[in-house]
């Protein structure tokens, strides 16, 4: 029997698989994908609480619904950040990341395009779950390279010390689990 950690996230109880990252450390996986009720839940509980916004930024890929939601229902603009550079992207700027669920360095990738929609903007960076906050670092030096104004930094989640930080919005702790 696969071991699983319940909590309520926006008036939603679920069972978080507990995953191990290496030999010292599990954590409760929080995936968005496939769980409408959740992801609609929580931009609507987020965006009672997040800073006045005209666009919201978020990562490639697990954030991305909540993302679409969240502008959906507010400021109607979001920008996604890539993990990769594609082919229709001008002038890309890039960024690395080392994320907590990655094993190996990443980087973050606006063309263009996407960075017009930043450019001189109040920006919320949006993500499921912040964990190192390694993520966020590299969205907000993307942010300051396309002349945006970050106003926040939202998750779902706060993991470990992320939830003791003054810095972030969030909704819920959850814990990691030490071997």
């Amino acid at each position: 029997m696969k071991k699983t950690y319940k909590m309520t996230i926006a008036g939603c109880e679920r069972e978080l698989p507990i995953c191990s990252v290496n030999d010292k450390i599990d954590i409760a996986a929080f995936i968005m994908f496939d769980d409408v009720e959740i992801t609609e839940k929580s931009a609507q509980e987020l965006l009672k609480i997040c800073p006045e916004h005209d666009v919201v930024l978020t990562a490639e890929a697990k954030s991305i619904p909540l993302c679409y939601e969240f502008a959906r229902i507010g400021c109607k603009n979001y920008v996604v950040a890539r993990k990769g550079e594609k082919v229709y992207m001008t002038n890309p700027i890039s960024v690395v990341v080392n994320s907590i669920t990655t094993a190996h360095e990443q980087k973050l990738y606006i063309g263009d395009d996407a960075a017009q929609k930043l450019k001189g903007k109040r920006v919320l960076i949006l993500d499921d779950v912040i964990s190192t906050g390694e993520s966020l670092t590299a969205l907000e030096k993307l942010t300051d390279a396309c002349g945006g104004i970050v106003v926040g930094k939202a998750a779902v989640l706060a993991e470990g010390d992320a939830a003791d930080r003054d810095d972030i919005i969030f909704l819920e702790k959850l814990p990691l689990f030490f071997k």
